[in-house]
Formats: C-alpha cells, structure tokens, sequence
C-alpha cells in the first residue's frame, strides 16, 4: 500500500500542478518561441565605444566623453544569468481571506510556483519576506533543493510583526540587490508613503508589481451593529455595517487604494497585475509573462 503523502509532498505537488500549467500556457501562446517565465530587459553593461551617426544621445557616457578624447556610448551584453527576487508582504492584513485562500495563501502559491519555474529555468531565485521587518531572507540561488528549501521556509514562517512597512520592506531589498535583477513585489498595497522607494526600486531594477485582493475588503457583508478588530493595531471598534455611509467609505478606501498602487505603477512604466483570492491566478500570470515575453521585459 501506498503511503500517504506528507503535508510538504501534498503542497510541491499542488505547486507544480500550476507550474506545469504556467509554462504549457506560455509556451502554446507564444508558438514555440518561449525563452523564460523570467526574461527581463537581458541586457548589463559591457563596454564603451566611439559615437557613430545614428547612436542615441542618451546611450551617451558623459562621464568618459568629459575626459576630451572623444564622445563615446555604452554598450551593452545580453545577460547570461537572470536573477530574481521575490518581494513577499507577510503583515497581518494578508491574513484577509477565506480559509486556506487568505491573500497570504495566495502570495505563497504564486511565490511557490515561481520557485519552481525558476529551478527549471536554471535562474537564480530568492525571497524577502517582510512585514515592518524583515521576517525572512534567502539569497538567491540556484536549483531544485534551493527551491523546495524556499518553498518549506516561507510555508513555515510565522511573522513576528504583525505591521505593515512597504517602504522598509523596499528599502531592505535595495540593501541586499547588488546588480540588476527582476523584482516581483507582492503585497495588498495596504499602506501609504511608500511612493518614493518604489521608484527607486522600478528605476535600478527590472519590477513586477503584484497586488492581493479580497472582496470582503471591497463589499463588507452588512451584519448590524459589530465588533471589528483591527488586525495590525490590535484594537477592536463597535461599528454598524449596515449603514449607507459606513459601507461606502468601506468601498471607497478599497478603491482608492487599488487606484493609488496603479496610478504608480503607470506612472513609471512598470508592470501591474492585481489578483483576487478567489480566481485563478494561473491565467492572469501566463498572460503577464506572455507579455513581458514579447516585449523583452519592460524595454
């Protein structure tokens, strides 16, 4: 007799159920010519040489042309070896959700996934999970054993804060990144003033901005008169769901929220996909890779 999978076994095998399906999707939609659920812009520096008629002005260097030998560009190589960071918000309010598909639930199967996809693809992977600390880093790395490693840990993890510091949780990975990598960040956006680190991250990095959403946070059943407890703060409030006034605030911040990380994302290029707990979120992820597939990442 057959025995029983272990709980780890059960979710590897759920994960590389969606794997499979990823890159059969990717690969059918782009006709054979699938490179990487990974390609980014491919291209680091490599050299300089003369101006020639015809050569953009900002692939300039100025700083070798100020030395009066000559105006010269940057040349550039296509990278060998892709590197990717998994930007992963584990604060409290991803604990919104039903059971076992909680926006957490969510960001730990997409992160699961990628693992995988990245073992297979011979990329570099690796994980920053953060709160408004750092609640778990893995340098990226390579292979199958790196990958079910990542995948065990972040399953594991129990955050010891439950705040939430998007800014920080940024702030830690431009810390750790010491050359150009794909950053996929992952959170519900459910913060502020986090605007100026992710510019910093879209302009020194290839991003990838990935929102949870739930639509208990959008439509809250309407219960009467209810406690409410704050999953960050702690604190619990008496407040009447039913009333007009309560349920449209309630909508508004969700919009407003959803609309502030969007309008971010359009402003610096970089590429936005929101995902809900209660889809399937294969689909929406080989659409954002057939995409990025086609454009060569965000160049």
């Amino acid at each position: 007799m057959k025995p029983a999978d272990s709980p780890f076994q059960h979710l590897v095998r759920k994960l590389r159920q969606m794997e499979i399906r990823i890159l059969k999707a990717v690969d059918a939609q782009l006709q054979g010519d699938f490179h990487s659920v990974f390609k980014g812009t491919g291209l680091e520096f490599d050299d300089v040489r003369l101006y020639q008629y015809g050569d953009e002005v900002r692939a300039i260097d100025w700083a070798v042309s100020s030395k009066g030998h000559g105006t010269f560009v940057k040349t550039y190589k296509e990278e060998r070896e892709q590197q990717v960071l998994l930007l992963l918000d584990v604060s409290a309010s991803q604990q919104v959700g039903a059971a076992s598909r909680r926006k957490i639930d969510v960001g730990r199967e997409i992160c699961g996934v990628l693992a995988l996809a990245a073992a297979r693809q011979d990329a570099q992977l690796g994980i920053l999970a953060f709160s408004d600390q750092k609640e778990l880093y893995l340098a990226p790395g390579k292979g199958i054993r790196h990958a079910y490693t990542l995948i065990k840990r972040l399953f594991e993890l129990e955050p010891r804060s439950r705040q939430t510091a998007v800014a920080a949780g940024i702030k830690q990975a431009l810390g750790q990144l010491k050359r150009r990598t794909i950053v996929l960040l992952i959170s519900d956006f459910i913060d502020a003033e986090y605007e100026r680190e992710l510019t910093m991250l879209a302009r020194k990095h290839d991003l990838v901005v990935l929102q949870l959403l739930d639509q208990r946070e959008r439509e809250f059943p309407p219960l009467g008169i209810i406690p409410l407890h704050d999953q960050e703060s702690g604190r619990t409030v008496w407040v009447n769901t039913s009333s007009a006034a309560f349920r449209a605030r309630y909508r508004a911040t969700y919009e407003q929220n959803r609309e502030q990380i969007g309008q971010i994302c359009r402003r610096h290029r970089t590429e936005y996909l929101s995902i809900a707990t209660d889809t399937d979120f294969v689909p929406q992820l080989v659409n954002l890779f057939r995409r990025r597939n086609q454009r060569g990442g965000r160049g």
